[in-house]
C-alpha cells in the first residue's frame, strides 16, 4: 500500500525483547494395561489426554491393570488449589505372563505402539508428557546367559555343531538359553570360530554347562568346547526408556525390585541415564493393604510441587509426605544421623525411599505420616545428580526454543535483531533468578564462533550459562563451648562489686 500524499502513516516497530513463553513440564505420561476400558475412548497404544479427575474417562479406563491405580496414587499427591493432573495415558495389551505386557510395553518405534507412542504425544494430542511412569514393569529382572567363550575351535567339523546347554539351576521357571555357532573358511575351515547368543534365557541359576554335539560324519572330528557365564540383566522397559525420554526431553520415575538392599543394588546397577530417577519403596494402600508401585505417588508428589512454584520444576521433591497410602511395602531403617543405616546406602545409591515418621525420635525424618525422600537422578555425571537441576535445564531451554523461535525468518541478522534476542535470554534468566531458582547466569557471544562467513549464511552463536540452585541435602553442624561467655561474666561479677563497693 502506498503512503499517502496527505495523511498518516503507523508503522508498528517490533524490535523489542520478547516476554519468555515456558513449557509444561507437569504433564505426567503413564504407559500401562486397562484391560476392561472402552476401546473407543482408549485405543491401544494411542496417547489419549485427560484431566487426572476426569470421571467419565476414569469410568471408562476401568478399574484393574495399572493406569487406574497410577491415577488414583497421583490424585493423592496434588496440593491446595491443584484439582487434577494433566495426564497422557497410553493402554497396552495386557500379555499371557510379565514378559508379554513388558514386551507390549515396549512396544515398536515402527508402529509407533508402548513407550515409541509417547513419541507422538504432542502431535495426536497437542500436549508431551515430561514426567513419565511405567508403572509395575520396571523392577523385573531375568538372570540369563551373559557371555558364551570359545575354548578349543574344534577340528575337521563339516557342519555347525549344535550347542547344548544342561545345568542353570532348579528354578521351574527356567528357560534355557540358545546359541549357534560359526564354522570358520579358509585356513579355520572345519573349525569354529565364533559363537552367537540367540537368547539370553531367563530364571537361571548356579553353573550352566555348555556342550556340542553332530558337527558332520567325519570319524577324526573333535568336537568345540565352551563355557558361559550367567548374568543379571535389565529391566527391558528401563533400557528401552531413556532414549525416549531424551528425545522428548522428559525424565522417567522407576520403580526398584522394593524387596533387599542387595536386589536394589543389583537393580541400580543397570540403570545409567540422567532422565531416569530410581525409587526402591512400593506402597500399600486400601484396606486390605494391598502392595502397589510407588513410582506413581511420586510423580503426583512431583506434579503438587511444581504447581507450589508456578510450574518451574527447579525444585526437589525430597522430605514431601505421601499421601493416601497406609504404609511402605517394607519397613527401611533410615536416621538423618547415621550413615549406616539401608536408607542411607540407597540415597548413596542414588534411590529414593518411603519411609515413617517416628514419633519422639529426633533422627527421622518427620514425626509422622509417610515421607519421600530421594533427590537423584540414576546418570552418572555429578554436576548433573540433582533431577531437579536437570528438569531445571530442560525448562530453561525450552524457554528458550520456544520464545526465540519467533525471530527465525522474520527479522534479518543485525546488530538490533541481536540485541533484542540477548535481551529476551537476559530478561528470562533474570526472572529465574529473582525467583531463587538459579543462582546466577551469563548471556554473551564471541567473535572467534561468528565469523563473517557463518554471518552471511544467517547464523549466529550465543552463549549462555546459568547455575541451578542445588537442592539442600546436608547439614553439617560444628558444636563447640563458648569461653567468651565466661569472660563475660567475670567481666558483670566485677562490676557488680564494684557498683556495691
Amino acid at each position: 500500500m502506498a503512503d499517502p500524499v496527505f495523511g498518516i502513516s503507523i508503522t508498528r516497530v517490533d524490535n523489542e525483547a520478547r516476554p519468555a513463553v515456558a513449557s509444561d513440564m507437569s504433564i505426567v505420561g503413564i504407559v500401562g494395561t486397562a484391560p476392561l476400558a472402552n476401546a473407543t475412548l482408549f485405543p491401544l497404544n494411542t496417547p489419549v489426554f485427560m484431566y487426572s479427575d476426569d470421571a467419565a474417562k476414569l469410568l471408562a479406563l476401568g478399574a484393574s491393570g495399572t493406569i487406574a491405580d497410577a491415577l488414583t496414587g497421583i490424585n493423592d499427591q496434588l496440593g491446595e488449589f491443584s484439582v487434577s493432573a494433566k495426564v497422557v495415558v497410553i493402554r497396552v495389551d495386557e500379555g499371557v505372563d510379565v514378559n508379554a505386557t513388558m514386551l507390549n510395553l515396549i512396544g515398536s518405534e515402527a508402529e509407533k505402539s508402548g513407550l515409541f507412542a509417547l513419541l507422538e504425544a504432542g502431535p495426536v494430542t497437542g500436549f508431551i508428557p515430561r514426567l513419565i511412569t511405567v508403572p509395575g514393569y520396571t523392577s523385573q529382572q531375568r538372570s540369563g546367559l551373559g557371555s558364551l567363550t570359545l575354548g578349543i575351535q574344534g577340528e575337521n567339523l563339516t557342519e555347525a555343531p549344535i550347542i547344548v546347554f544342561t545345568g542353570g539351576g532348579d528354578s521351574t521357571d527356567k528357560v534355557m538359553p540358545t546359541a549357534h555357532a560359526v564354522l570358520g573358511t579358509g585356513a579355520d575351515a572345519g573349525k569354529v570360530t565364533s559363537l552367537v547368543i540367540d537368547s539370553a534365557g531367563q530364571n537361571l541359576s548356579g553353573t550352566l554347562t555348555v556342550t556340542f554335539s553332530g558337527g558332520g560324519t567325519e570319524a577324526d572330528k573333535v568336537m568345540p568346547t565352551a563355557s558361559a557365564a550367567i548374568e543379571t540383566l535389565a529391566n527391558p522397559v528401563c533400557a528401552a526408556l531413556p532414549s525416549i525420554l531424551n528425545r522428548i526431553l522428559a525424565h522417567g520415575v522407576v520403580d526398584g525390585p522394593a524387596s533387599t538392599l542387595q536386589a536394589f543394588n543389583d537393580w541400580r546397577e543397570t540403570l545409567n541415564s540422567e532422565r531416569l530417577i530410581p525409587v526402591e519403596t512400593a506402597v500399600k494402600v486400601g484396606v486390605d493393604g494391598v502392595v502397589r508401585p510407588g513410582a506413581p505417588r511420586v510423580v503426583g508428589i512431583a506434579v503438587r510441587r511444581d504447581h507450589e512454584k508456578n510450574g518451574r520444576p527447579f525444585h526437589s521433591w525430597a522430605n514431601q509426605p505421601m499421601q493416601g497410602i497406609v504404609g511402605p511395602n517394607r519397613p527401611i531403617n533410615f536416621s538423618l544421623t547415621d550413615g549406616a543405616t539401608e536408607g542411607q546406602s540407597i540415597l548413596a545409591a542414588n534411590g529414593g525411599i518411603i519411609v515413617r515418621g517416628e514419633m519422639g525420635v529426633e533422627s527421622a525424618i518427620a514425626s509422622g505420616g509417610f515421607v519421600y525422600i530421594g533427590t537423584d537422578n540414576a546418570g552418572q555425571d555429578e554436576l548433573w545428580r540433582f533431577y531437579n537441576v536437570t528438569r531445571g535445564r530442560d525448562y530453561i531451554h525450552l524457554l528458550f526454543l520456544r520464545t526465540l523461535r519467533y525471530y527465525l525468518g522474520k527479522f534479518n541478522l543485525n546488530g538490533q535483531t541481536i540485541q533484542a534476542v540477548l535481551n529476551t535470554m537476559n530478561f528470562a534468566l533474570r526472572d529465574l533468578k529473582a525467583q531463587g531458582d538459579i543462582l546466577d547466569y551469563k548471556v554473551g557471544f564471541t567473535r572467534d564462533q561468528n565469523s563473517p562467513e557463518e554471518l552471511r549464511l544467517g547464523r549466529f552463536k550465543i552463549d549462555f550459562a546459568a547455575e541451578e540452585a542445588p537442592v539442600l541435602r546436608y547439614l553439617g553442624l560444628r558444636s563447640s563451648r563458648y569461653r567468651a561467655a565466661l569472660d563475660a561474666l567475670l567481666n558483670d561479677l566485677l562490676a557488680q562489686i564494684d557498683v556495691a563497693a
